[in-house]
């Protein structure tokens, strides 16, 4: 299983939240430089386009980071490719995998934030055909230098090349989904690699969304070793249980309770909390021991998981307690998942 971070490029953090750009993107382009040094396997940077996130030109950020790193794969988490160019997006990708001589990754979806629509001037009736169509136009730039296609959301394409052609052959491309089923079918109808963005409830819930997928995989003829899974959940690791909750659970807290207010959720308590960080419970908080126990037994529960990320920059934690985390996800909770 391959263990990785997530971030949104958080500028919420520091004293008063009072962190310049400047500053909180120079600690966050140190967090993924140790996360390579450390041993972690991947590093993604989400899209907003919101103030207190600085994540709304991703491979910017990750070029800025392959120039700094050597092994750690670099990955969107994820495009919001309904409202964007599937050119662009492959000719940025493409761009950063020979920078990074062969690291990139993208993680395709329709994005739960929905700032990004009205910004590049698309209807969110169109919602999911967006995605449709250009998720068949990127996966179609990833395997042909030339392209003839044409489609209802961008101009027709007459046997035009697109370059630079990225350094993998095929450079991978993972379909983000939230709880849609339809989203799970498409991934395993595309044979595309699953990122399951799992932020509330229980774990093992959505295992029939998993089942959905390799079915549908199988179905279309993909083998099971083809069908990658991966998870995406909040989390974040210290030194013990008790003080990865102290530091963690404040900032959770606000956070939670402010996207409620915008989307209709309840506001989060300890109790609320207290569920969520429990043996079945999706947020993955406490020391590497406990943390790397909960992510074998989210695993087996789901039928296997080959990539976990943490989600951890946006509880209003410090860049020291960030990259105390980074070092023993790298120096112990690694080792113990590899010891199964």
């Amino acid at each position: 299983m391959e263990i990785g971070i997530d971030s949104f490029a958080s500028a919420m953090y520091g004293d008063n939240n009072t962190l310049s750009g400047v500053d909180a993107m120079e600690q966050l382009l140190q967090r993924i430089e140790f996360a390579d040094q450390a041993g972690l396997d991947v590093f993604g940077i989400g899209e907003h386009h919101k103030k207190e996130f600085l994540d709304s030109a991703t491979a910017v950020i990750l070029s800025a980071a392959a120039a700094r790193t050597k092994n750690i794969r670099l990955t969107s988490a994820v495009t919001v490719l309904s409202a964007a160019d599937p050119v662009r997006v492959y000719q940025s990708f493409a761009t950063l995998d020979l920078i990074s001589k062969g690291r990139a990754e993208i993680v395709a979806g329709r994005g739960s934030a929905i700032e990004a629509y009205p910004l590049f001037g698309y209807d969110l009736n169109d919602y999911d055909a967006l995605f449709k169509e250009k998720l068949e136009l990127l996966l179609q730039i990833r395997d042909n230098e030339f392209i003839t296609w044409y489609g209802k959301f961008r101009p027709e394409l007459n046997n035009l090349p697109v370059y630079p052609r990225a350094l993998q052959e095929k450079m991978p491309i993972w379909l983000g989904v939230g709880g849609t089923p339809e989203s799970f079918i498409r991934a395993g109808s595309l044979g595309l690699p699953l990122m399951a963005a799992i932020i509330g409830g229980q774990t093992h819930r959505f295992k029939p969304l998993i089942n959905l997928y390799r079915e549908a995989g199988k179905t279309a003829g993909f083998k099971p070793h083809e069908l990658k899974v991966g998870l995406h959940s909040p989390g974040y690791v210290s030194n013990t249980t008790e003080k990865a909750i102290e530091e963690y659970y404040p900032g959770y807290a606000e956070l939670w309770t402010k996207l409620g207010r915008e989307r209709g959720w309840p506001p989060v308590t300890q109790d609320k909390f207290n569920g969520l960080i429990d043996d079945l419970g999706v947020l993955i908080v406490g020391s590497p021991e406990r943390a790397a126990e909960k992510i074998l037994r989210h695993s087996e529960a789901l039928g296997g998981v080959e990539r976990f990320t943490f989600q951890m920059d946006n509880a209003g934690l410090t860049h020291s307690q960030l990259m105390n985390a980074i070092e023993l996800i790298g120096t112990k909770l690694i080792p113990l998942i590899k010891k199964g």
